[in-house]
């Protein structure tokens, strides 16, 4: 029999996935609402996502079982009963993500994959510092970088229209990630409703009552 510490106490969400979890968010909300893009401090926090996301694809595979991805494959059958459940009020504990959000999951996954790639695509893979130092030149009233960058787009038009939809890709994940954001909150607030317990202390705190 499990000791009353072990019934009182379940670990659900170990600190590498609360990191990831919240950094990331955090990240989103402050590149698309706060910082200006193409600015420094919007450059630095798209690397510090690019780390998070690595980070969390890693532990997909080496974190605790409740991290791994086969804790909670992508399928969109079981994810709809999940759902058609929850909706008629049946809803059951699952270990790690449960169908629905696993798709959620992944659907962020996808979104924060695209956000950093065509980030740096339109930042021709110049680090943060790289990015500070030709802002400061400029800035300075030294252009020598700007005319450097003309000469070698002036015969890179499909460059530069490479960048450009990547721009607009960029805008449209970022969108949508707000989206999904706002879907993932609602969904959390109505089974935490269901099930009668926070889903939200979990991944602050790493623990959750039984």
């Amino acid at each position: 029999m499990a000791s009353p510490q072990t019934r009182s106490h379940v670990t659900l969400w170990d600190p590498i996935v609360r990191i990831t979890h919240w950094g990331s968010a955090g990240i989103v909300l402050t590149n698309a609402l706060i910082t200006k893009g193409g600015s420094v401090p919007h450059v630095y926090l798209g690397w510090g996502l690019m780390a998070l996301l690595l980070l969390r694809l890693v532990w997909g595979g080496l974190g605790p079982r409740a991290a791994r991805f086969s804790a909670f494959p992508p399928n969109p059958v079981a994810a709809l009963r999940h759902l058609r459940d929850l909706v008629a009020g049946r809803v059951r504990e699952y270990p790690s993500h449960n169908p629905a959000g696993a798709l959620m999951v992944y659907a962020f996954w996808a979104m924060l994959a695209l956000v950093v790639a065509t980030g740096l695509v339109m930042t021709g893979g110049a680090t943060p510092m790289q990015v500070a130092r030709d802002k400061a030149a400029v800035e300075s009233g030294d252009w020598s970088v700007l005319i450097k960058e003309s000469d070698g787009e002036s015969s890179g038009e499909d460059e530069e229209g490479f960048r450009d939809g990547a721009e607009e890709v960029h805008e449209v994940a970022a969108n949508l990630l707000l989206f999904f954001a706002a879907l993932h909150v609602g969904a959390v607030l109505l089974e935490s409703r269901a099930l009668r317990r926070s889903l939200v202390a979990p991944m602050l705190l790493g623990e959750r009552r039984k």
